[in-house]
């Protein structure tokens, strides 16, 4: 399908274990990851769209894309450099959210696949485009290792701004159609502490010790030991974890 005037298009990346991720250039968005369990059966173990239909009617628009120019949530959509105040698009309440509603997760970018483990999406976020200040020249390099994808972001902008990117994905290593959620997880954290946050989800600026809380995962533990117990640190959406963790 073509999107303002450009393709979008599906890669996919294979390694010598036989396993698979499908990206798309739209948003960067991760479709697959087919990897194999400990009995050798291959599953897609990441929340995605089968089709660019989907993707772009998601009620979910950062399901599993790449997210900036800035990830998370800045304050009344407003910061200031050298004096001077930008306002942003403001998309999650009074606040901004993931690079606003036609960030990075819902652009088209131009794609360069090297081989078959690598592919380089490249983007020119013009200057003031969703408030932000400055040209920026923007890479972003996925690679299939033996047993991981690699992500690496790349950034050159030509004036001061802010910026702060990442992958969204939504992992279930039961598989993405098992029908089954995530609790039977076991999740291993090595940090030490976590950031407060307030009724909008935004950081205090206050760290605390995760010790003796619902965040301490220093040794691996079970999600449905902890998730979904109404603890008054988790979120009141949810009742899951939508905080910063904090290696110091």
């Amino acid at each position: 399908k073509v999107i303002g005037g450009k393709e979008t298009a599906l890669f996919i990346l294979k390694n010598k274990a036989g396993s698979e991720v499908a990206i798309t250039n739209y948003g960067g968005a991760i479709c697959s990851i087919m990897v194999p369990d400990k009995n050798g059966n291959y599953a897609n173990v990441i929340q995605g769209h089968d089709s660019i239909d989907n993707l772009l009617n998601s009620p979910e628009p950062f399901l599993s894309t790449l997210v900036g120019r800035y990830g998370n949530r800045i304050c009344k959509g407003k910061f200031t450099i050298d004096g001077v105040e930008y306002n942003l698009a403001i998309n999650n309440g009074p606040n901004h959210l993931h690079g606003g509603p036609t960030g990075f997760h819902a652009r088209v970018w131009d794609a360069e696949q090297t081989d078959a483990q690598t592919l380089k999406l490249h983007y020119l976020s013009a200057d003031m485009e969703e408030g932000f200040p400055g040209n920026m020249k923007f890479t972003v390099k996925y690679t299939l290792k033996e047993t991981a994808v690699e992500i690496e972001y790349f950034a050159v902008c030509d004036a001061d701004t802010v910026a702060g990117f990442t992958n969204h994905s939504y992992f279930n290593l039961n598989g993405a159609t098992s029908g089954t959620t995530i609790l039977n997880h076991i999740l291993q954290v090595e940090a030490d502490g976590y950031c407060e946050v307030d009724s909008d989800a935004l950081p205090t600026g206050d760290m605390h010790p995760v010790k003796n809380t619902v965040f301490d995962y220093r040794k691996p533990a079970l999600l449905s030991e902890r998730l979904g117990k109404g603890n008054p640190l988790l979120s009141p959406t949810n009742d899951g974890m939508d905080n910063n963790m904090v290696l110091w």
